[in-house]
């Protein structure tokens, strides 16, 4: 694959973007607007219930938006679901799998699902055996294999089409550091190759080891866009991050609310993230309430030192709360 040229048009275009359940009290999307460039190692970080699910399912033509437009490759989602779907590989979160089939034979069934046949599905069934290192077990039944094999075959079966755009929904959630690491490798030689990806994960070390573009998105909307550097860049100055031992009372929070220094302050049981235009001054004060409180720090920092610092100084929360 060869890279496409800097001023080629995105992958991936996405204009005011509303999905609203039925029933549901606040949109899953809101007016969400993102453009992915092509050859992009693209993160998509956000709490439970941020909107990456819908936001996934919408690009994929597996779910009609309530309002705005999703073009991929230049096509609109909803006009040309089918020639959208030709061009992405999806690998979700749950395996999709069939247990009593072997290896080969699930790639071969999904290969024909995508219209290969004769000897160009067993040319590709053979190539995406060896990246997923398969091989040798590619006749046993799937049933046998250890979750990080699963998560291996899981991979390569959104590859069985060779796609543009790769979607990865989690693809290394529990499994061994090992299987864990053959994941990243593969995913950086196919960026390498000069393929999309559009990655969503509850590690937050994986985006910073492999991403070049982050999103994070929360209540369906974009919060901050960029790559790591710039992201902590930004968020850096200003933010102090705390966590205790034990539950914040809510009279403490109320005190450290109406500090002065306090700009904007964002609490959960046991930690907060606070804001400040003069954080050396908030520092003081704020550990002088903790301290008349008798409420023991764990941690204490001025600056986001790393992307979770970001994550929670944006969001208020942890990936998994």
């Amino acid at each position: 694959m060869l890279a496409p040229p800097v001023n080629a048009a995105p992958l991936i275009e996405i204009t005011d973007l509303t999905k609203v359940y039925r029933g549901g009290q606040r949109p899953a999307l809101d007016g969400l607007a993102l453009a992915i460039r092509r050859g992009a190692f693209f993160g998509l970080l956000g709490p439970n219930g941020a909107g990456k699910s819908t936001l996934i399912a919408i690009l994929c033509g597996l779910l009609a938006p309530t309002r705005g437009a999703v073009r991929v490759l230049g096509t609109d989602v909803q006009a040309d679901a089918a020639r959208v779907k030709s061009a992405i590989g999806l690998v979700p979160q749950d395996l999709a799998l069939y247990p009593t089939l072997t290896a080969r034979e699930n790639l071969a069934f999904f290969g024909r699902m995508q219209g290969l046949s004769g000897a160009r599905l067993r040319e590709r069934v053979a190539a995406c055996l060896a990246i997923a290192r398969l091989e040798d077990l590619a006749d046993r039944r799937v049933d046998t294999y250890s979750g990080g094999l699963k998560r291996r075959l899981n991979l390569v079966i959104g590859l069985i089409h060779e796609p543009q755009l790769l979607i990865l929904d989690e693809p290394t959630v529990g499994i061994d550091p090992q299987s864990r690491n053959f994941i990243h490798e593969s995913l950086r030689a196919l960026h390498q190759a000069g393929m999309t990806i559009l990655y969503t994960t509850h590690y937050m070390e994986e985006a910073e080891n492999l991403c070049d573009d982050i999103a994070i998105i929360d209540h369906g909307r974009i919060l901050a866009r960029g790559t790591v550097p710039e992201l902590l860049r930004v968020h850096r100055a200003g933010t102090i991050v705390a966590h205790l031992d034990t539950d914040l009372p809510d009279a403490v929070v109320q005190q450290l609310r109406a500090l002065p220094q306090v700009r904007t302050g964002r609490f959960a049981a046991r930690s907060f993230v606070i804001e400040s235009d003069t954080p050396d001054a908030a520092l003081i004060a704020l550990t002088e309430i903790l301290r008349g409180a008798r409420l023991p720090l764990v941690s204490l920092s001025l600056g986001a030192m790393n992307l979770e610092q970001v994550f929670l100084a944006l969001t208020g929360t942890r990936l998994r709360d």
